[in-house]
């Protein structure tokens, strides 16, 4: 098998495996109006409605604190909480978490 057709299999297997996840439904855009809703519902109190944080150490997310991480890596934060902050672990699904972490990145 030469270079080319290497690559050309790789590109396929690639794209066979994208195709997959879309189909199982792990591939979604996040909803930015649902993350408000759930910001304002479960996270408002001590971060703040604009995300101007109420709450002594909770990250001001007007100032973009924390905002410089990978989506996964927030999603990880809200899952596990931290500190004050409970965990939502089986409060929130994984796509409603990623709702708020787009929401929160409209925030700075």
């Amino acid at each position: 098998m030469n270079m080319k057709n290497g690559k050309q299999a790789g590109n396929i297997a690639a794209l066979a495996a994208l195709v997959a996840c879309a189909w199982s439904g792990a591939l979604f855009a996040a909803d930015i109006s649902n993350g408000k809703r759930l910001y304002a519902s479960y996270c408002a109190s001590c971060h703040g409605a604009g995300g101007i944080s109420v709450m002594p150490g909770a990250p001001n997310f007007q100032r973009g604190e924390r905002l410089m991480q990978p989506d996964m890596a927030l999603h990880a934060h809200v899952q596990t909480g931290k500190n004050a902050c409970p965990s939502f672990r089986g409060m929130l699904s994984d796509r409603e978490i990623m709702d708020v972490v787009a929401h929160l990145r409209t925030m700075n």
